[in-house]
């Protein structure tokens, strides 16, 4: 149940042509604490709950517990959400061994790229495409919960 994370920009749009798969998401949170989000998403025609602790010093690792609830639960949950509903599309990318999931944001957030790798331990080395920009993992303002607060328009 621990998630252990990279972040980085992302540098041009090369990687849609490289994706397998891609997803309509929007999510809300129903507390943006950083000691403990809880989330709530739409993805495609499925509804998650998903609750994450606390990231450890290098913003890499923490604890993520996630369910499927249905999809009338979680229309029904994104309106008891904060303000500020998360809309973006993630692709689906194949690097090496490694699967990136890259979202496009939208709404409040259109302009930013974000890329995302989940690895097995926080030092595992990983092919880095050449669309992979700087790291931004130990950067709050690039966590969800915070662009739900503070849209990348307003920076």
């Amino acid at each position: 149940m621990i998630e252990i994370e990279r972040k980085f920009l992302v540098t041009s749009t090369d990687f849609i042509q490289q994706s397998h798969a891609q997803h309509k998401i929007a999510q809300g949170y129903l507390n943006s604490n950083p000691e403990r989000t809880v989330r709530v998403r739409i993805k495609d025609e499925k509804g998650f709950l998903t609750i994450k602790g606390k990231s450890n010093t290098s913003g890499t690792s923490r604890f993520e517990w996630e369910r499927e609830i249905t999809l009338d639960e979680a229309q029904q949950l994104l309106l008891l959400c904060e303000k500020g509903v998360i809309e973006k599309t993630r692709y689906l990318v194949n690097v090496g061994k490694h699967l990136f999931e890259v979202d496009v944001f939208y709404g409040e957030n259109d302009g930013l790229i974000v890329a995302e790798i989940e690895l097995l331990t926080e030092d595992e080395v990983f092919e880095k495409p050449d669309w992979l920009g700087t790291e931004v993992t130990n950067d709050e303002r690039y966590y969800n919960a915070y662009l739900s607060r503070h849209p990348f328009a307003d920076w």
